[in-house]
């Protein structure tokens, strides 16, 4: 059952007294490697001893791309009879710090993070890995396994379908709002692939390019009222779908919303796919990173490392367009992470696999910031 964790005076009294269950241990793998594909066929190795069946999602916020995290994670965890918890910080990095603590002590058998703040959590999740856990990640080292996207292949994606509309709609010439995420340099190469593609286009002039405060649909709304005071002519709006749907809001609130704009998003927010099956909203695209998929699959990694088997050192979250004329098949697969899982075809096409790592070779967790695209 899904539940909140919290504190007890104990554990958070240990945690910021800087008291730790695991040694200190190996740094992992600190300089990028190119990793083989997973191979399911690996022998397993020995489980680790004295640990907790109980799979935490250490959360950031409660945007909606997290709660498909949360609910992946839940239906995996259910299914391999692991107790599933949910750690909330509310944005709060030394909350999480906190929290991740508290599951050492606990002596907690697997935590999937989203960090608010990578580097302050980095320890804490090292302290874990040290201590037996599975730890995965969405993005940031250090894990066990990282999950991330082709990041620049991402961006681009989502940008070729903006050009194509700009080209097709607007006559080749467009106004162009870039929501970024450049703090996060796990993430900045998606905004670089919209950077390139879309100046090329001659008619295209990118009138604001800025990172909102936060990464949530407050943040969008807030940063894009701003925007709209210097520029009220706005055609195209790119960026995560929690931001751009904040932008939505604030285009609607000044009744400078049209049909004809393209607002374009990043990590497939059921909001967001509800105002492109609309058909009348400026909302005309969101680039699918199945959040239900690899948060399913976090957890069966998390259930097989506690049964000593073999995992993926990473996992690739793979990019697709979705429209009107695509987003049933998507719903579906969304609904039902298990489905999918337990389907090769359906699987790859939202991930992809790599390396192997168990208990015994815990030392090669990946401590850099792992990407399936070469540089």
């Amino acid at each position: 059952m899904r539940e909140r964790v919290g504190l007890p005076a104990l554990f958070l009294a240990c945690a910021l007294s800087g008291a730790a269950l695991a040694q200190d241990g190996p740094p992992g793998i600190v300089m990028p490697v190119v990793l083989p594909p997973f191979d399911p066929a690996a022998p397993s190795c020995s489980p680790p001893p004295g640990l907790q069946k109980i799979l935490t999602f250490a959360q950031d916020n409660e945007r909606q791309f997290m709660q498909g995290v949360a609910r992946g994670l839940s239906e995996a965890a259910k299914k391999r009879g692991l107790e599933f918890r949910v750690a909330l910080a509310n944005n709060d990095p030394k909350k999480m710090v906190e929290q991740v603590q508290a599951l050492l002590l606990e002596k907690a058998g697997a935590v999937v993070a989203a960090p608010v703040h990578p580097p302050s959590l980095a320890r804490s999740l090292q302290q874990m890995i040290w201590s037996g856990a599975y730890v995965g990640t969405v993005v940031p080292p250090p894990a066990i396994t990282i999950l991330n996207a082709p990041q620049y292949l991402t961006g681009k994606v989502l940008a070729e379908a903006a050009k194509a509309y700009i080209r097709d709609n607007l006559k080749g010439k467009a106004n162009v709002v870039l929501l970024t995420h450049d703090s996060l340099q796990f993430l900045s190469p998606r905004f670089a692939a919209m950077r390139d593609v879309l100046q090329a286009m001659p008619g295209v002039t990118i009138v604001a390019d800025i990172s909102p405060l936060t990464v949530n649909k407050e943040g969008g709304l807030m940063l894009m009222r701003t925007i709209l005071l210097a520029h009220p002519q706005v055609d195209v709006v790119l960026g995560a779908d929690t931001v751009v749907l904040g932008a939505l809001q604030a285009l609607r609130e000044t009744k400078k919303a049209r049909p004809d704009q393209f607002l374009g998003g990043i990590d497939g927010e059921p909001e967001a796919v509800a105002e492109i099956k609309s058909g009348t909203s400026p909302y005309k695209a969101s680039v699918s990173l199945n959040s239900t998929a690899f948060g399913y699959a976090h957890g069966q990694n998390a259930a097989d490392w506690l049964e000593g088997k073999s995992v993926p050192q990473a996992m690739d979250v793979l990019p697709s367009l979705l429209t009107r004329e695509n987003i049933a098949q998507y719903e579906a697969d969304f609904t039902d992470p298990a489905a999918v899982y337990a389907d090769p075809k359906r699987r790859d096409a939202y991930l992809k696999f790599y390396g192997n790592i168990c208990y015994d070779t815990r030392d090669r967790y990946l401590n850099f910031p792992w990407s399936s695209e070469r540089k």
